[in-house]
């Protein structure tokens, strides 16, 4: 398949003009995975947190304090690694996405403001902190959903195709919540985890209409799409991709209606299970859009830079990445399982 791919474009698969940039994108894709994830129940529980009662959400803010600033880094090395490895595709994203980039920009400032200055501020104060954080996180939450329906529908005008987007930016409130809810009640015993189960089941639903929702819009509005996913040669992959996303949903609907009355035991399984259902719509989509960055207009290499800046960005990449994933593993290891409340200072002579 690659050598076919590298004939069509008239390059060969050892010709640093076609790996280098197929490399960049799949390390483009696993940060936007990473980010996904493991800023994915940043943002939700700051959405929760607007419904939270008051007296829970400094638990709840509390609970994200060893993980804010690797949850930021995400963000960042993703932007700014498609702008250096792909400069040719901003003309053609940036001008149609103006709106919820922006929306995107603020929410992600607001967070990070919100979250510091909280630390900051009088007792009597932090609840406005509090508030501007839930805000940031849904505000970001629903610019990646806006975009990704933009994206969907190839940026198609109409009233319709905007419906369409808001559609999928509350969905995307809700994926959030739903992965937010289901750390928390891993994270947590008490009152806050009966309370994140309701917001799951609640949230789970939503969940399920738009990963539905986005897969059929993308293969019924793009024929090319449609194709890929229709041949019949990929009727079993097809298959299994849907049964087990139908399963995740399933098995995730019945294990929070068995948690309110459950040992804990089983309170990390809704988390692995939306983590699972996250992974699969995201795998689906990438391999919908390959090997284009805007469907049916621009490739990856027709957007990558030239072979210099790729070797550069390339080398940038392996001394980071290490770095990048040591720093990660040491800061999320603790992420998982219930919560420990610090130890007493040891106030011995």
């Amino acid at each position: 398949m690659i050598d076919s791919l590298a004939a069509l474009l008239g390059l060969g698969a050892q010709d640093p003009a076609f790996w280098i940039p197929l490399a960049l994108i799949v390390v483009f894709f696993a940060i936007v995975v990473a980010g996904v994830l493991l800023d994915g129940f940043d943002i939700g529980v700051g959405c929760v947190s607007l419904v939270a009662p008051p007296a829970l959400r400094p638990r709840m803010l509390s609970l994200l304090g060893p993980w804010r600033d690797a949850n930021e880094f995400w963000v960042f090395l993703g932007v700014g690694l498609f702008a250096v490895a792909f400069p040719y595709a901003w003309p053609q994203t940036l001008g149609r996405l103006y709106l919820p980039l922006s929306l995107l920009a603020l929410g992600t400032m607001l967070r990070s403001v919100c979250f510091e200055w909280r630390l900051r501020a009088p007792v009597e104060h932090q609840g406005r902190w509090q508030f501007g954080f839930g805000a940031g996180a849904v505000l970001v939450a629903f610019s990646h959903g806006y975009i990704l329906a933009r994206v969907a529908v190839a940026y198609q005008p109409g009233g319709g195709n905007t419906g369409f987007a808001v559609l999928m930016g509350g969905c995307a409130v809700a994926v959030y919540s739903l992965l937010g809810a289901s750390w928390l009640m891993m994270r947590e015993a008490g009152e806050l985890r009966v309370r994140a189960v309701g917001w799951a089941r609640r949230t789970l639903r939503w969940g399920a209409v738009g990963a539905v929702g986005v897969s059929v819009v993308l293969d019924f509005s793009n024929a090319g799409v449609f194709l890929k996913w229709g041949d019949g040669s990929h009727w079993l992959a097809v298959g299994l991709v849907w049964s087990t996303l139908l399963a995740c949903f399933v098995l995730t609907e019945m294990t929070l209606q068995r948690m309110i009355s459950q040992s804990y035991r089983a309170s990390a399984l809704p988390y692995a299970l939306v983590l699972v259902i996250v992974l699969i719509v995201l795998g689906g989509l990438a391999y919908s859009f390959f090997p284009y960055l805007v469907l049916d207009e621009i490739t990856l290499w027709d957007a990558a830079a030239p072979v210099a800046t790729l070797r550069l960005a390339l080398s940038a990449v392996v001394i980071a990445l290490p770095v990048a994933l040591i720093f990660n593993l040491w800061v999320y290891w603790r992420m998982l399982g219930r919560s420990r409340p610090p130890s007493p200072p040891d106030f011995r002579p």
